[in-house]
């Protein structure tokens, strides 16, 4: 059975897509950007401020779950730049100390609003 899994703790989808679908065990979270979900606006221009955000994002959509970001198996990430990779491995490695999850990261020639990075992930409980 598919449940949408919805929380105000993250930017609204901005088209006809769920923040994230709950099915089993598994969580499907949708590609997240670093917009701020009080404002929708982005927390910043850079990659260190919108890599936070969208983490902190993604925290809320999987916390509305019931799972933490350790349940996160893989996670796809999009970079404006590839330029910014280390900048946001730092940041990314804060969020997932111990045993990361499995990711690929590439480099994409636009994202949705001119984000500067977008992440989505696969959560087992």
């Amino acid at each position: 059975m598919k449940t949408i899994v919805t929380t105000a703790g993250a930017p609204a989808a901005i088209g006809p897509y769920s923040q994230a679908i709950q099915h089993g065990n598994l969580l499907f979270v949708s590609g997240t950007l670093g917009m701020d979900p009080k404002t929708g606006e982005f927390a910043g221009a850079g990659i260190e401020a919108q890599a936070e955000q969208v983490l902190e994002n993604l925290k809320a959509i999987v916390g509305a779950a019931g799972m933490t970001l350790e349940n996160v198996l893989k996670s796809t990430v999009f970079l404006r730049d590839m330029n910014d990779f280390a900048k946001f491995n730092e940041i990314y490695a804060r969020y997932f100390p111990a045993a990361p999850p499995a990711r690929e990261t590439v480099q994409v020639a636009r994202l949705p609003r001119d984000a500067a990075i977008e992440i989505s992930v696969i959560c087992g409980a």
